[in-house]
């Protein structure tokens, strides 16, 4: 069923569905609110969307493929990803225009708007995959980075203490479990909101000590370094930078809440442009400073003093308060299914304890990140953009229009089957 389909059967059938249910909307912006937002705020706002844990897997990536190839890598996949936002607001756009039709208000009520139900259930698979593989991969940084710091490890002495007759990972994962429980338990995200803020200054203050010791290190060791890997580790690296710039649900609420939406295209160009930027910069840093000691979390590298601690913990404090604000879409998709909307703690301590027993089968952080990328994020965030660009827009796009959104769709099916087989091969792959 396509829009036009969609159009003819009411106003009253799309809104009677799901349209009215929540949805994937960002956790710091009111949509109730009268209040839209500057350009300074949007771009504040991107910046959050964007911005998360990814980022610390950037200097082993590049240690994988290469400074070169992974620096090309990140500035192609933030150029794609924002065509592949534009896309959405340009077809949201199209169809606002069309008589009858509700408000569209997230990439949910898109696919349902363009495809109906399939298209629903289709962004909604890879909403609750991408959204739970990003808390897998927090609880998987919290364990790795507590077992560094309170039960350190070195070359000479690799192995890490039991506590409790559990494994150091296993006993932080499960140590984190009740407060996670109490945490996901809370029916609203308001109480949240601050904490969110809280753990992006966090986040943007630990970048910027862990490059400043990048550089020191750096320029005392100036390891050996490698400027393009191997053809087999192209689709690992493009994983892990497509999890990095992963932010495709937010861009329609965003957009939503801009007061002078004509600028929204240059502001978000601009911010992702910013982004690639740091997150290209932050992953040579990395790489340039340990070499072929750089770990899957750069962070561990910077040892035991009591700055590195510090920043690791706040690490761990962001990761930790965010993990309900990232489950948060999950639990709407869930209790939209099986609760008909309402608040359901059985649901949300199912799905807690779901991802928790996931981060304990999965040993390396960086590897875990381009699995996730790989298998879901590329869809999420190129190839059903594209899909229903073209689906929406098949009758005036041209031969042309065709040929590039088709492109998309299917250079992005190959990218993510292949690239999830190379992250599987990976992570299965005994480790040295």
């Amino acid at each position: 069923m396509g829009f036009d389909d969609v159009n003819k059967n009411s106003e009253a059938s799309s809104s009677s569905h799901v349209l009215n249910l929540p949805r994937e909307t960002s956790p710091l912006l009111d949509s109730k609110s009268p209040r839209l937002s500057s350009q300074l705020k949007t771009f504040a706002n991107v910046f959050i969307a964007i911005v998360g844990a990814g980022v610390l897997g950037l200097p082993y990536t590049f240690k994988r493929t290469g400074y070169a190839t992974g620096a090309l890598t990140v500035f192609a996949v933030a150029y794609f990803t924002n065509h592949c936002m534009m896309m959405l607001v340009k077809t949201r756009h199209k169809l606002e225009s069309v008589n009858g039709l509700s408000k569209i208000n997230s990439f949910g009520d898109l696919g349902f708007t363009v495809a109906g139900p399939v298209g629903r259930t289709a962004v909604d698979v890879m909403i609750v995959l991408s959204q739970a593989g990003f808390c897998v991969s927090y609880l998987i940084f919290v364990a790795n980075t507590l077992m560094n710091i309170f039960n350190f490890t070195s070359t000479s002495n690799p192995t890490t203490p039991n506590i409790l007759g559990l494994s150091a990972k296993t006993f932080y994962i499960w140590a984190c479990f009740p407060f996670q429980l109490g945490l996901n338990s809370i029916p609203t995200l308001t109480h949240l909101a601050p904490l969110s803020i809280f753990a992006d200054v966090v986040d943007i203050g630990a970048m910027a000590v862990v490059m400043v010791e990048e550089v020191i290190v750096y320029l005392n060791a100036k390891p050996v370094l490698q400027a393009f890997g191997g053809f087999s580790v192209f689709f690992y690296g493009i994983g892990v930078a497509v999890y990095a710039f992963e932010g495709i649900g937010m861009v329609l609420p965003l957009e939503s809440e801009m007061e002078n939406k004509n600028k929204f295209g240059k502001v978000l160009s601009v911010t992702i442009g910013f982004i690639a930027v740091m997150f290209a910069s932050f992953g040579v840093f990395g790489y340039f400073a340990f070499g072929d000691e750089t770990k899957d979390i750069i962070t561990t590298n910077l040892g035991q003093g009591w700055l590195s601690s510090l920043v690791q913990l706040g690490l761990c404090l962001n990761l930790f308060f965010t993990f309900p604000i990232m489950m948060n879409p999950v639990y709407e998709v869930f209790e939209r299914m099986f609760c008909e909307g309402r608040y359901s703690l059985w649901v949300r301590w199912g799905m807690v304890l779901v991802v928790s027993l996931v981060a304990l089968l999965v040993p390396n952080f960086a590897d875990f990140l381009s699995l996730v990328g790989s298998s879901v994020c590329i869809v999420l965030g190129f190839v059903l953009p594209a899909l229903f660009h073209l689906m929406v827009y098949k009758d005036e796009v041209g031969w042309a229009g065709w040929i590039k959104d088709g492109a998309f769709v299917v250079f992005g099916l190959i990218l993510a089957v292949t690239g999830t087989w190379t992250s599987l091969l990976e992570i299965l792959a005994p480790k040295a």
